[in-house]
């Protein structure tokens, strides 16, 4: 027994050590998954559209998530406590249904990210409470960039208005004095030892006298420099052509230094890849699933089933961020005449095919095909005008179909 005791401890600690890296690849494995399906309606943190996915497997067990995530409707529908009870806190919104798009596997390796992500809230919150000094001045420019009017307080607005008034009335006073004093001033600058000087010249400007800008015309005629009876007069270029010259090489020596020397700036073939690369991201595919640019023709579906089916799978699919009657929730409202990325059933369409990342609206052409993406079209387009309660307010511009 002695003898076999070692081999047991190596078998225990082999077992152990492979199971640490099989579950840490299981938590990429449902990073993804959880990116891809879950994201725009969860977060592991805090509170989205859904509930905060925080610690669900220690509330749940495994197979009533799996259940869940599969079909909500179904677990409902069959009278389930926790189930019904999440359905009215939230709403009376279901759940998107994954049946059929995610695995059994799939669905756990996303309960191993979410346990992995809920065993670390300290070093999330360390991270952003507590940001090194060297990156204070990278956090200042997002909160610059987010400066809006409105959300001043209505004091701050008030102040303002009346300083920039004030500053106005100043200036304009000012501007006043001068020109009563530009006789003087001119005068005073007509004298011999100040007639050249840049003040001299910057009030003759301000009199009325170009010759500062254009030049003074010379009437000396260049010897030799006669031609068909046309004559060549010795004037210099006008100041302004000059300074423009000047100021073209200033810049580009700076350009050159900027670009060339530094590489501070981005060059054209740089930023011409960077934006395929974005392309990239925003269609991993590579087009092999399509193309936002294909062209339709597709007609709004009016066949009473064609619009039932269309009107199930949005219930099942888009009530989540559009509400169950269009009326728009985290997702703008889709009953009224506004619209964001276009009103005809072929934009819609294509927004519902190949999503709006940048808005967060998922691509859905991996869960519906093709025939069901023209019916929840068509059946939004029937919902036009309905005016459901609590409707969002309108977003994007106005539609006015082609005739």
């Amino acid at each position: 027994m002695k003898r076999l005791i070692p081999y047991f401890a190596s078998a225990l600690f082999l077992a152990g050590a492979m199971t640490l890296p099989a579950q840490a690849q299981d938590a990429v494995k449902g990073k993804a998954v959880f990116d891809a399906n879950c994201a725009a309606c969860h977060a592991v943190q805090e509170q989205v559209v859904g509930p905060a996915l925080k610690d669900v497997h220690k509330r749940r067990d495994e197979k009533w998530i799996t259940n869940f995530v599969k079909n909500s409707t179904k677990v409902i529908a069959s009278g389930d406590k926790q189930a019904v009870e999440v359905f009215e806190k939230f709403g009376k919104v279901q759940m998107t249904s994954f049946e059929g798009t995610l695995s059994d596997g799939d669905i756990k390796d996303v309960i191993a990210y979410v346990k992995e992500e809920s065993d670390k809230p300290a070093e999330a919150k360390v991270e952003e409470s507590a940001p090194a000094d060297g990156n204070k001045g990278a956090e200042a420019a997002p909160a610059a960039a987010s400066f809006s009017w409105k959300a001043l307080p209505p004091l701050t607005q008030v102040l303002v208005v009346i300083i920039s008034f004030l500053l106005l009335l100043v200036f304009g006073f000012l501007f006043v004095i001068l020109v009563q004093a530009l006789p003087i001033l001119s005068q005073v600058c007509d004298k011999p030892a100040l007639r050249n000087t840049a003040m001299a010249r910057f009030i003759a400007l301000l009199r009325g006298d170009t010759s500062t800008i254009t030049g003074t015309h010379k009437d000396i005629l260049m010897e030799d420099h006669t031609y068909d009876g046309i004559f060549e007069f010795d004037n210099d270029l006008p100041p302004w052509w000059k300074y423009t010259f000047y100021v073209t090489i200033v810049f580009g020596v700076a350009y050159l230094l900027h670009y060339h020397v530094f590489q501070s700036g981005t060059l054209q073939i740089a930023e011409y890849e960077a934006e395929i690369q974005q392309a990239a991201l925003l269609n991993p595919s590579g087009g092999s699933e399509g193309n936002v640019n294909e062209v339709t023709n597709f007609k709004p579906l009016t066949e009473a089933p064609k619009l039932e089916a269309g009107k199930a799978a949005f219930v099942q699919n888009c009530a989540a961020c559009h509400g169950a009657e269009g009326q728009g929730v985290v997702g703008p409202n889709l009953t009224d005449e506004f619209w964001l990325h276009g009103g005809d059933v072929n934009d819609i369409y294509k927004t519902i095919k190949y999503g709006v990342t940048s808005k967060g609206m998922v691509a859905w052409q991996k869960k519906l095909s093709d025939d069901q993406i023209l019916e929840v079209s068509s059946y939004i387009l029937s919902i036009q005008g309905s005016k459901p309660a609590n409707a969002k307010a309108p977003q994007g511009e106005k539609y006015v179909p082609k005739k």
